[in-house]
């Protein structure tokens, strides 16, 4: 095959001269025609960055190439005036961002911003422009395109807004496409859809793709060949069948190992140690020493060479230099595993209970803001929570999992039904009344940094919620459970008088969890805690809640749209679509034998590491109705591969397959 792109010695810096930062510090590669390369590493290790720097997109003058070749079809980019390499941007080579919301103009519908790059590359006007838009729109797998070449970017769903993205792009038919992390906040079926669509495009268009991931099932399923970046720096690469067979740097390898899986469930997943180290650093010896478990002593004070391992392979590694020989300490290291985890026998009597549960938002209009109607976001839910256990509740996005999230806690207002704690009716207490039992459930939400102070030290983030509920401790005391929560979390007790932007999302949402914790809760709804986190930190977190559900009898309802998380952390999981919860029952029941149409789609769509391209992947065709105006019957009728006429009629009754599995289906 013939290079497309190739990359060569690529620095680029970032801030003064005199003590840079070094987000890509000497880089090559190559990517071929019609192949995918896929950069797989932690954020903050480059990857954006190098995407950037091929693209000449550095914020001027703050960033700055300093070094090396970016050859296009042999053409030196890095040549070029910047009026050259405007024809270059999204005519040759495109990019997909990782943030479609942010990456779309809010005030240009989606015609406007496709027709924008078709002017620009063709000069097209008039109807051959409105043809070729409708035809975009159409090959990326959007319905109903003369309408939605007229919408506004907030009027359509997070697969919608990436799938606009993917039309732009194509738009001007580029050579190189450049996806960077195109479905880290997609449902497991919209990220089935977007990985899809971009495989039939690359194989119908003979187009190249550069796809920046930290996901490494997703990498499996889509990469040629896999580099592996860390510190500014690609450590190992390799062709992807060798690369997930065997993976050599011990970074890969601790990758890897921090993934969670059902077969981890009783043992911690492994963590890396530390953080990636500031970009600016003066490094001696290896990026990787400070949190690697096999650092031998030359390994603080020598850079380890670039190791060819094969015709398109390579390492950067002390361990696997040829002339080394793995000592008896190294080997001791390698045969340490971590302790097994008990699991914690769950009391069967529920302390939490959720009878029939509906939120309905009104829908106003008119000068007078008359109800014209309901937006169903929970429509029938029941569910019971035991001490010590996990419940899992999951679905795609706009299904009502956090609505129910918010409605136990008394943040929304409750329609119909009954929210049961320890007795007590929730949903029927006066506010004086439902202050008695805040402290006792508590929240974590999905974005650590929205849902803290910013003006508001560790500290006082911390104290506010042992101040709010009915605690009567002084102001010593309550420093010194400060501390003490900051330490079971894994923070440092130095770290309390910070703001909330001098910390990583990690250490964020270990915060949160902190603050939570202050109240002294029974019950904590975990709300994806772990969705924009790396494998390594949502380990770390993982870890932590598992051991404080060992040490604290804590309950969890946990929000989510991971799979692999499930497995590893629940006992129960609960599979919800458009309101109502379709199919329940204990994990391996739910995971292992789903029998309701959706769960069986949602299972399948599920990117898997050894990914066997014969497995039967299950496309749900359309998009999530809308909860304002459900469909007659069975909500999922519109999509189901299985449906039959009296699904059309009405909404099935719950099915009792054994004494902990049920299903609202009328296949059974």
């Amino acid at each position: 095959m013939t290079a497309l792109l190739k990359v060569t010695g690529l620095t680029t810096h970032i801030g003064l001269a005199t003590k840079p930062i070094k987000p890509v510090d000497d880089i090559s590669f190559t990517l071929e025609k019609g192949k995918t390369f896929a950069l797989l590493g932690e954020s903050g290790c480059g990857k954006s960055m190098t995407a950037l720097s091929l693209l000449r997109l550095n914020p001027h003058p703050v960033s700055r190439i300093v070094a090396g070749k970016i050859e296009l079809a042999g053409q030196d980019l890095l040549a070029l005036s910047e009026a050259e390499m405007e024809h270059i941007r999204g005519r040759r080579i495109a990019m997909i961002f990782q943030e479609p919301q942010s990456s779309l103009n809010p005030v240009l519908t989606v015609g406007q911003q496709i027709g924008e790059s078709l002017q620009w590359h063709f000069d097209m006007q008039g109807h051959a422009l409105q043809d070729r838009m409708t035809s975009l729109l159409t090959s990326v797998g959007i319905p109903d395109p003369e309408q939605r070449i007229k919408d506004y970017p907030h009027q359509l769903s997070g697969g919608m807004k990436q799938r606009v993205m993917i039309a732009i792009t194509l738009a001007g038919e580029p050579e190189l496409l450049i996806a960077d992390e195109p479905t880290t906040a997609l449902d497991v079926t919209i990220q089935a859809q977007i990985l899809d669509l971009l495989k039939q495009i690359q194989r119908d268009t003979g187009m190249a793709i550069l796809l920046i991931s930290h996901d490494l099932a997703v990498v499996a399923q889509m990469a040629d060949h896999v580099a592996v970046m860390y510190a500014g720096q690609i450590v190992e690469t390799a062709p992807r069948d060798q690369f997930f067979k065997q993976v050599d740097h011990p970074y890969s390898q601790k990758l890897f190992e921090s993934l969670p899986t059902g077969q981890k469930r009783q043992q911690s997943l492994t963590v890396i140690k530390g953080n990636v180290p500031a970009l600016d650093t003066v490094f001696a010896g290896c990026r990787f020493v400070e949190r690697c478990d096999l650092a031998l002593t030359h390994c603080h004070s020598t850079r380890p060479e670039w190791i060819q391992r094969g015709e398109q392979g390579g390492v950067r590694c002390h361990l696997l230099a040829p002339d080394h020989k793995r000592d008896d300490e190294v080997l001791q290291k390698q045969a340490i595993k971590d302790s097994p985890i008990q699991e914690i026998a769950t009391i069967e009597e529920p302390i939490l209970t959720v009878t029939k549960l509906r939120v309905h938002f009104p829908i106003r209009k008119g000068l007078f803001q008359r109800v014209v109607g309901h937006v169903k976001a929970v429509d029938d839910v029941s569910l019971q929570l035991r001490q010590a256990e996990t419940v899992a509740l999951v679905g795609e996005s706009g299904c009502g999992k956090t609505t129910v999230g918010k409605a136990i806690l008394q943040l929304v207002p409750v329609t119909e039904g009954v929210v049961s704690y320890q007795g007590a009716i929730l949903n029927q207490l006066s506010t004086s009344q439902l202050k008695q039992h805040r402290n006792a459930l508590q929240i974590v939400f999905q974005d650590p940094y929205a849902s803290m102070n910013p003006r508001m030290t560790v500290t006082q983030v911390i104290e506010e919620a042992m101040i709010s509920g009915s605690d009567t401790e002084d102001a010593e005391t309550r420093a010194k459970r400060v501390d003490s929560l900051l330490q079971r979390v894994g923070l440092d007790t130095q770290y309390k008088y910070r703001y909330p932007h001098e910390f990583s999302g990690g250490q964020r949402q270990r915060i949160c969890i902190a603050r939570a914790l202050a109240a002294k809760p029974k019950i904590i709804i975990c709300d994806e805690p772990t969705s924009a986190l790396d494998v390594s930190v949502q380990a770390q977190i993982l870890n932590l809640l598992r051991e404080l559900q060992q040490e604290l009898d804590l309950s969890y309802l946990f929000i989510t749209h991971n799979i692999s998380v499930v497995d590893y952390l629940a006992h129960s999981v609960a599979v919800m679509y458009l309101g109502r919860i379709v199919e329940m029952g204990r994990r391996d029941d739910v995971l292992q034998s789903p029998q309701h149409p959706y769960t069986q789609a949602l299972l399948s769509a599920v990117p898997k590491l050894d990914d066997n391209k014969d497995r039967e992947v299950i496309r749900l065709e359309g998009e999530l109705p809308s909860p304002a105006n459900p469909p007659k019957g069975c909500h999922f009728h519109q999509r189901c591969p299985k449906v039959m006429p009296q699904c059309l009629e009405s909404y099935p009754e719950q099915t009792q397959l054994t004494a902990s599995h049920h299903v609202r289906c009328f296949l059974f």
